[in-house]
């Protein structure tokens, strides 16, 4: 199992919300390079970004500092938030990012999922975000009809090979992660599974990484001291 610390960008600065919710924002830093860089000398491999605002809207107003990240740091980036087009897609690929999450377009657009898929294979995942049980859009702000069970089914059979699940409910709550959550993914399916969400102890990496889970993204926990990310990253291993 290998360690995704996140930045997620808003007005190209790292913060971070409260189980979704952008009225609880703090700012941790306005410079997401520098944060990136100490992730990197903590023996981060992996990074996950989200542009929160294009997570609202769909627009890339965090290109740039996407872009900035993946080629000063030098770490495997993946990103999500917003990603709705092809010309997207291709950009963020172009820039150097390992690995684009689609979520709302996924879940709205199957289509554009099959495409993106069939171009760019292991290159595109997709973000299963969970709002009591059903898959969440749009920035986590909507609720589709979709149970997350349901929808992971559709995309193992489109040939998905990486599924991001997060309980909205756990995010950034400091509360521990669904570990029912990921037992049920790893027993039903065979994508990779990378957990987000309440990832807030070695305990849970420890739990995640029993039940074979291939990542685990770490956000809050990282900022508030909660976890060590260099001891993280070791557990993981």
């Amino acid at each position: 199992m290998y360690i995704l610390p996140a930045i997620d960008l808003f007005d190209k600065k790292a913060v971070r919300l409260f189980r979704g919710d952008y009225d609880k924002m703090t700012v941790y830093s306005d410079n997401p390079v520098d944060v990136a860089m100490k992730f990197k000398e903590a023996g981060a491999q992996y990074i996950h970004l989200v542009d929160l605002e294009g997570a609202k809207d769909g627009t890339m107003p965090n290109y740039d500092a996407v872009k900035s990240i993946v080629k000063e740091s030098g770490l495997r980036a993946e990103i999500g938030g917003g990603i709705r087009t092809e010309e997207a897609v291709k950009a963020y690929i172009d820039a150097g990012v390992e690995r684009v999450i689609l979520g709302t377009a996924a879940v709205e657009h199957p289509e554009f999922l099959e495409r993106t898929v069939n171009t760019y294979g292991d290159k595109i995942a997709v973000g299963v975000d969970l709002k009591d049980g059903y898959v969440a859009i749009k920035g986590w702000t909507e609720k589709s009809s979709l149970t997350g069970i349901d929808f992971c089914r559709k995309l193992q059979e489109m040939g998905v090979r990486t599924v991001i699940a997060t309980d909205i409910s756990k995010d950034g709550a400091m509360q521990g992660t669904n570990r029912l959550l990921y037992r049920k993914l790893r027993e039903e399916f065979t994508m990779d599974i990378i957990a987000s969400g309440g990832v807030s102890s070695i305990d849970d990496i420890l739990a995640l990484k029993e039940m074979n889970c291939t990542g685990a993204i770490i956000g809050k926990a990282y900022y508030t001291g909660a976890i060590d990310l260099k001891e993280a990253v070791e557990v993981a291993k």
